[in-house]
């Protein structure tokens, strides 16, 4: 073992040194007409994984270098006190629906009231003309001494009492209504307290689902800022992700290249870690603001001295084909062909390595 290991010094020596003297060839080589290069670094986007809202840390299933899917659990948060919330809420559930029944009780009961007196007010009608018909005839006959003056008396009597009972019924018929619309109000009153039961189980539930933070896309994890048992914020970042399948570099082209970069045009990245490999790649954004911009512009030569910054993202198909050989903040070269027309000089042809197994 003693032996190889100057061997394997010498090797790397070796293979340092054609990657170096690779990197100054190609920084000292000159661009053909129609292209233009600036100094970059590969970037990507970053994702934080977060609570919505504040609690404990239970579990991370993830650590700093690991790659992740989307949709997997990354980390799990304490629910205990989302858990006790949805109980109460179920329990206040219940109770409307123990409320809803005996509201529909009360007003089955008091629909059976009001039928009754319903009944009752049509029995009163029928005695009333009954007494009525009693003291009409009474009154023709008393006159003539056919029927005594205590009869007719009585029948007087008889249809006040009967009057004053129809009017006890149809009073009956409308407490029985009022009933029956104050037992429909409770009716309605525990149904919209069985809602409010429901809404609160199903906001502390998506809470509950929401305390598993999953992975919003395929990754790799950066940065592990917290640990299990940390209480955290709404919004506190657990875990830092970066989205390997929306990679670029970014870089910084001066005012008469600028202009004649569009959307869409062929990049070529060259990293300084790997100069014997060329990425193929496209602009997808210009600034439309110039960067270290003097505090007066007056002169042509002034305006030279801006910078537009550049994105040139790689195709997501080739980043998947190299998801585990991607690193990000590795800089390099920018070689942008700015006339369509323009070919590529043979040092810039696409090579890639083989793609890891």
């Amino acid at each position: 073992m003693k032996g190889r290991t100057p061997l394997r010094i010498a090797i790397a020596a070796i293979v340092a040194a054609v990657a170096v003297a690779a990197w100054w060839l190609l920084r000292s080589r000159p661009l053909p007409e129609g292209f233009a290069s600036a100094n970059g670094r590969i970037e990507a986007t970053e994702l934080d994984i977060s609570p919505k809202i504040p609690g404990r840390i239970r579990e991370i299933r993830a650590h700093e270098g690991d790659f992740v899917t989307a949709g997997e659990v990354l980390v799990v948060m304490d629910t205990d006190v989302l858990q006790a919330q949805r109980t109460e809420a179920e329990a206040q559930a219940q109770r409307a629906r123990s409320s809803i029944d005996t509201a529909n009780s009360r007003v089955r009961q008091t629909e059976a009231d009001r039928a009754a007196a319903i009944a009752l007010t049509a029995q009163r009608e029928a005695e009333l003309d009954g007494a009525r018909r009693h003291l009409t005839r009474s009154e023709q006959l008393a006159p003539r001494g056919v029927v005594p003056e205590q009869t007719l008396d009585d029948d007087r009597a008889r249809v006040r009492g009967t009057e004053a009972a129809l009017s006890a019924a149809h009073a009956q018929v409308a407490a029985a209504e009022a009933a029956i619309a104050t037992a429909k109000s409770e009716v309605i009153g525990a149904q919209a307290q069985l809602e409010a039961a429901r809404a609160t189980i199903q906001r502390i539930q998506a809470d509950i689902d929401d305390s598993q933070l999953r992975s919003p896309r395929d990754g790799r994890v950066q940065y592990r800022p917290a640990e299990p048992g940390e209480v955290l914020a709404a919004g506190g970042r657990v875990l830092n992700l970066v989205d390997l399948a929306d990679v670029y570099m970014t870089f910084f082209m001066p005012t008469a290249f600028a202009g004649r970069v569009t959307l869409g045009d062929e990049v070529r990245l060259v990293l300084d870690a790997a100069p014997q490999w060329v990425i193929p790649a496209h602009a997808t954004y210009v600034a439309d603001v110039a960067q270290f911009t003097p505090k007066t512009v007056e002169t042509a030569e002034e305006r030279l001295k801006l910078v537009f910054r550049v994105k040139a993202h790689i195709d997501p198909e080739l980043l998947r084909k190299y998801v585990r050989m991607v690193k990000t903040g590795v800089p390099g070269v920018a070689y942008v062909r700015v006339d369509p027309h323009a070919e590529w000089p043979s040092w810039l042809q696409v090579r890639l390595p083989e793609p890891p197994a």
